[in-house]
């Protein structure tokens, strides 16, 4: 099955996740992507950890289905190879800093004067201007200056998200806009040039709370894993786990009281007669709904039956065999550099195309098939890759 992004050729100068990830979501739907690495080093994300295989869990999951080119963009020749790169593109990517995609020609400016129908998309910590402008960014880093911290944690105690916020934010909304642009260059033949900061991709995320606060004069409470203006939302204990509650209206609090505790009269307690008095009595709510004695299976299927929203609370390591998962046949195994890994496969399905794994690639695994689909000869390929020149495996 064709893909609908087959035929199109995108090139990234990317490190870490949230370019990766953006170009990943592009390989999945289809496009060719050509990684750009130096060599001898590669993207810094390849030895965040060591969880899959030779790789870390960051590099195998963002890396998915990509060809990985060894290019010294210092070296004297790999200025032509960049240029034969941008000209056989359809989408060029870079999350270099706004000097160094400058000092090698890597800049939108540069990029699309001679190629008005590129797509060229740049991603900066803060964007290029500002106070900001120049500072090094994180994904900690960004979730502490957007305000996301300060609502992450319990009581006194903040906390990071537990998964890179900042970079999936920002990888989406580049994907989003890449599509967008190849969608617009269809019509028009022109192309595009797109500037998306970490802040601000992570910015748009924290409207709700941002607006919360402006309305109500203060942030919201921070409350762990419970919901900070509605209760019961949130883990309870069972005998041998938890179940996470979603109570989020009248209805469901009665079934929970009269189903499921056998409590009726416990939702008419003036304590908890709205969702608001529910949140400013949580602690006594809490201390009402002890589940301490029951198997969590039992707990949810009870729950279940009475319509009351429910989950388990689960943990990560097992989600690859989560049966939901399993029955719904999401499971795939992928090729890591010395080894093999479980991925889940795109959440989107579609009718009319498949999503089919590639590998995730070996350090400059692809550097002479990139070469040859160039036009470069068998001969010159060879003084290309040789260690002391631009595409060599140890660098300069």
């Amino acid at each position: 099955m064709s893909k609908p992004l087959d035929g199109i050729l995108v090139v990234s100068f990317e490190q870490a996740v949230a370019v990766p990830y953006a170009t990943r979501l592009l390989a999945d739907l289809g496009a060719r992507v050509v990684k750009v690495e130096r060599p001898g080093v590669g993207d810094f994300a390849r030895h965040y950890d060591s969880a899959c295989g030779e790789v870390s869990s960051y590099f195998a999951w963002t890396n998915v289905g990509k060809e990985s080119l060894n290019l010294d963009l210092a070296h004297d020749r790999a200025g032509e190879v960049v240029a034969r790169l941008v000209a056989a593109a359809d989408v060029v990517l870079c999350n270099l800093s706004p000097g160094a995609a400058k000092r090698h020609g890597l800049d939108a400016g540069t990029l699309r004067a001679g190629r008005p129908d590129l797509v060229v998309g740049e991603l900066s910590g803060y964007g290029e201007d500002g106070p900001y402008g120049g500072r090094k960014a994180f994904d900690a880093l960004i979730q502490s200056e957007a305000g996301l911290v300060e609502l992450t944690g319990d009581g006194d105690v903040t906390a990071r998200a537990g998964i890179s916020v900042a970079d999936i934010a920002a990888g989406v909304q580049l994907q989003s806009a890449v599509l967008a642009a190849l969608l617009s260059r269809a019509r028009t033949g022109q192309g595009a040039t797109l500037r998306l900061s970490l802040f601000e991709a992570l910015a748009e995320w924290m409207h709700q709370p941002m607006l919360y606060a402006a309305g109500t004069g203060t942030a919201a409470p921070r409350s762990g894993a419970h919901h900070p203006s509605i209760a019961p939302y949130g883990p309870f204990p069972c005998r041998d786990g938890a179940v996470h509650l979603a109570v989020q209206n009248d209805p469901q609090w009665r079934r929970l009281c009269a189903e499921v505790l056998g409590r009726a009269a416990l939702a008419d307690d003036p304590r908890f007669g709205t969702v608001a008095d529910r949140v400013r009595h949580r602690a006594e709510l809490h201390a009402e709904l002890d589940f301490g004695t029951w198997a969590a299976a039992d707990l949810l299927a009870a729950l279940d039956a009475a319509d009351v929203p429910a989950a388990r609370t689960r943990g990560v390591a097992g989600l690859p065999d989560h049966p939901q998962l399993v029955a719904r046949d999401r499971r795939r195994d992928v090729t890591v550099p010395g080894g093999s890994v479980t991925v889940l496969r795109p959440p989107v399905d579609s009718d009319t195309w498949d999503w089919t794994p590639g590998a995730v690639p070996a350090l400059g695994e692809h550097t002479e098939h990139v070469l040859r689909t160039l036009g470069y000869p068998a001969e010159e390929i060879a003084a290309l890759v040789e260690n002391s020149s631009c595409c060599g495996g140890s660098g300069v």
